[in-house]
């Protein structure tokens, strides 16, 4: 067992009640190697924002739960090295089960999400508090879900959309003893998003109706991807194929992380980017097989993305 505040780690308690009360969100990032968690931590000292590393179950395979131990470790060593001791969560994304929550825990994760939206909902509020049991004895932060997002994620595929009932979240944070909810209110995972014409909402009405119910308390959007169109059409431009691939506009992002909205997930924009720079490099210098030539551009195209959320989608800049 390794606590993760032998690592430097922070949960996410105190940082979700600071961004409710000052009307931003905090970015979660998610990682699987080196340069992208390079990217994040320089991103997040140059805005000073306090950041959530976030690893999915696929990342964790890929990347080797021990290797990214070290990696949160470095995370926060790094950040003092650049001059700023900013506040650094490491939290599983789309924790599936009890065990792999249980096994982050005592990795050194500071915040786990167990997902059992997928189950009945007694099943899930049990296999919630399940987790939650064990993790508040660790003193680590637990998300949970209601309502299911559509799309594809690493290991998470969903082909219909459910929106979060309102009605059901206050028995169910009473029941289970979450620490945030992530709700389904019209994000959705990965690239393909929405179709060309469509008009992309958030429902924040039911987003408003949640926070009458649980006034306060810690709100989590997943699915959260703007899909620059420009990074779209770069892709494309060098070789890519990415047809009808559309996110949610960002202007909805800010006002719904002005609300209890605390924690805001954003993944494949960061995929994007890094593609982006590296068909370029593959283009205009075909030549070129050193890692670092092409892995460098996408570092920093990644770096200037993840400011730009920071500052202008989910204000989190000056917070650290």
């Amino acid at each position: 067992m390794v606590s993760y505040k032998d690592l430097g780690l922070v949960n996410s308690k105190e940082l979700f009640a600071k961004a409710i009360n000052g009307g931003y969100a905090i970015p979660a990032f998610n990682f699987n190697n080196m340069e992208q968690m390079q990217a994040i931590i320089q991103a997040c000292v140059e805005t000073k924002s306090p950041v959530i590393l976030q690893v999915s179950s696929g990342a964790r395979k890929y990347a080797n739960q021990t290797l990214l131990r070290y990696m949160a470790q470095g995370a926060v060593q790094y950040a003092k090295e650049l001059g700023v001791n900013i506040p650094i969560v490491l939290h599983l994304d789309h924790g599936d089960s009890f065990e792999l929550c249980k096994s982050c825990i005592e990795y050194g994760f500071s915040s786990v999400m167990i997902d059992g939206s997928h189950l009945p909902y007694d099943e899930n509020v049990a296999l919630t508090k399940k987790v939650v049991d064990f993790a508040h004895q660790h003193d680590v932060t637990v998300e949970g879900e209601l309502g299911v997002l559509a799309g594809v994620e690493d290991d998470v595929c969903a082909e219909e959309h459910t929106y979060t009932k309102p009605e059901e979240v206050e028995d169910f944070v009473k029941r289970t003893g979450v620490d945030s909810l992530a709700i389904s209110i019209g994000t959705s995972h990965g690239a393909y998003k929405f179709k060309p014409g469509q008009n992309p909402q958030i429902r924040l009405d039911i987003l408003r109706e949640i926070e009458k119910r649980i006034p306060g308390f810690p709100i989590v959007l997943h699915g959260s991807s703007s899909v620059p169109q420009d990074i779209v059409a770069e892709i494309n431009k060098y070789g890519g194929k990415l047809v009808d691939s559309i996110g949610i506009p960002e202007d909805q992002l800010r006002e719904a992380s002005k609300s209890a909205v605390c924690k805001i997930n954003i993944d494949s924009d960061g995929r994007l980017a890094m593609t982006a720079a590296i068909r370029k490099v593959f283009v205009e210098k075909p030549e070129e097989f050193d890692p670092r030539k092409y892995l460098g551009p996408a570092r920093e195209k990644l770096k200037e993305l993840y400011k730009h959320k920071v500052v202008n989608v989910l204000g989190s800049n000056d917070q650290a």
